[in-house]
């Protein structure tokens, strides 16, 4: 039996991925502080979408999971903010319409802002300072005043965390999410785009629709869910003095729960079933992921949801596949069976992003949407293949007219990649492509959901 958790007993573990601050007091002061703030979000939140997610398990819903790579203190703008959250709305629109079933919508928003690195340190022109690690630790300039771990970050990184929930709940609840308003959630850059043509299609049948339940007597006020919806955040929890600086107890079920956001995931290089990350997972009742890299075995991964989800509770654990285009089919399948046979209720979702990182010619870092659409193909190839629900798809995207990944039916090629390269990390998606990926699951639904209906009229 593991031993009793408490929010800091993962600092008796070894950890991976944690900047080492020079000043200790300083840190403390900081932590101190932040258990004063209150809550970013509440319990009863995370316990909604946990039940939204057990749906999803169950083959009755999908997790739409996407936003910022990195979330940055300078491109901290509501425009920003606005922008991406309607690209995920389009996307949501599409999925909605072509699986005829509720889509679960997460942001990687309001806390993304620490990342991990494959090295400590970098080295340029001979002087070596430690790696950036995410605005929220120190800053991606190259000096070393900025890159000196800074725990008055983590003060930053809430203030904007706060301001970020704020703005989304407006949207969320306030009108802008309205149904009756499809045709004005796309830009201009993405609406002479093939996808754009298509959702714009697709926007005219919704209108259609609306108009006709109106006529019915099936109004707005008589169903929120046609001007509203519900929008959650989540965020890798990878700085865990951050996240314990957060985490409370819920003063209804005496539960702890991590209130920075309403979901977190532990990432591939943080899985150690020893290791501190996982120790501070298994005690929050939060919604908790998993990043499966195709270095994930059985075993291993049959021990973490015995850790994270030792009553097998729907809705609690989602598995966030990251195999790449190439493995996707290899490696994925003999996890999913090892996992029906053992009889664990679980969500599997796709991230179809950091398998599939190149360096282009011209030196920046990208993915080729042609690989993110073939994972995303094998991924429900797959479970299609096992009988089993591809439940989600994870991805990193932002709402801006970026020029960050190579590919899509704008064709960005390797020498447009500098023309609008913005991110802090990793490349994403901009809003057209994002609408190519949405289109291409809304097949894969369909396929799924066609199956299933075959798998039910051959039992009769």
């Amino acid at each position: 039996m593991p031993a009793k958790w408490t929010p800091e007993s993962w600092r008796d573990r070894p950890i991976r991925q944690v900047p080492d601050y020079p000043d200790g007091s300083a840190l403390k002061a900081v932590e101190e502080r932040l258990r004063g703030f209150p809550p970013l979000v509440f319990a009863g939140e995370a316990r909604q979408l946990k039940a939204q997610l057990a749906k999803v398990a169950d083959g009755q819903a999908f997790l739409l999971q996407g936003g910022d790579c990195a979330e940055s203190f300078a491109e901290f703008h509501p425009d920003n903010i606005r922008d991406t959250f309607r690209v995920l709305l389009q996307m949501a629109v599409v999925l909605t319409y072509a699986a005829a079933c509720p889509v679960v919508k997460v942001g990687r928003l309001a806390g993304q802002f620490a990342k991990p690195r494959s090295e400590p340190t970098e080295t340029h022109d001979g002087v070596e300072l430690p790696s950036y690690r995410g605005d929220i630790i120190n800053h991606i300039d190259f000096e070393a005043a900025g890159r000196a771990p800074d725990p008055e970050r983590m003060v930053q990184a809430y203030y904007q965390a706060a301001a970020t929930l704020n703005l989304l709940r407006a949207f969320a609840q306030g009108g802008f999410a309205d149904l009756h308003k499809v045709h004005r959630w796309t830009q201009d850059f993405v609406s002479d785009s093939p996808a754009g043509e298509r959702y714009e299609e697709l926007a005219d049948r919704i209108a259609d629709a609306l108009a006709f339940m109106e006529a019915c007597g099936m109004t707005a006020d008589a169903a929120p869910q046609i001007r509203e919806t519900e929008f959650y955040t989540s965020h890798e929890a990878l700085l865990l003095t951050y996240e314990q600086a957060l985490t409370r107890c819920d003063s209804l079920t005496g539960d702890w729960y991590d209130c920075s956001a309403h979901m977190l995931w532990i990432g591939d290089r943080t899985r150690d079933p020893e290791g501190a990350h996982v120790e501070f997972a298994r005690g929050i009742k939060n919604p908790v992921g998993i990043k499966c890299g195709p270095s994930m075995a059985e075993d291993d991964l049959l021990r973490l949801c015995d850790l994270l989800n030792p009553e097998n509770e729907p809705g609690r654990l989602t598995l966030i596949a990251r195999m790449g285009a190439d493995q996707v089919e290899v490696k994925l399948p003999p996890l999913v069976r090892r996992l029906v046979r053992e009889g664990r209720t679980v969500v599997w979702s796709c991230d179809p992003m950091h398998g599939n990182t190149v360096k282009s010619s011209t030196g920046y870092k990208t993915r080729a949407v042609d690989r993110i659409l073939r994972e995303v193909k094998g991924f429900f190839a797959v479970h299609r293949a096992e009988g089993t629900h591809a439940g989600g798809v994870h991805f990193e995207m932002t709402g801006q007219n970026v020029t960050e990944c190579i590919g899509g039916a704008q064709a960005i090629s390797e020498e447009d990649l500098a023309h609008r390269y913005h991110t802090h990390c990793d490349p994403r998606l901009n809003a057209s492509q994002a609408l190519e990926l949405a289109f291409l699951i809304s097949e894969g639904l369909k396929d799924e959901r066609g199956a299933a209906d075959g798998r039910v009229a051959a039992a009769f």
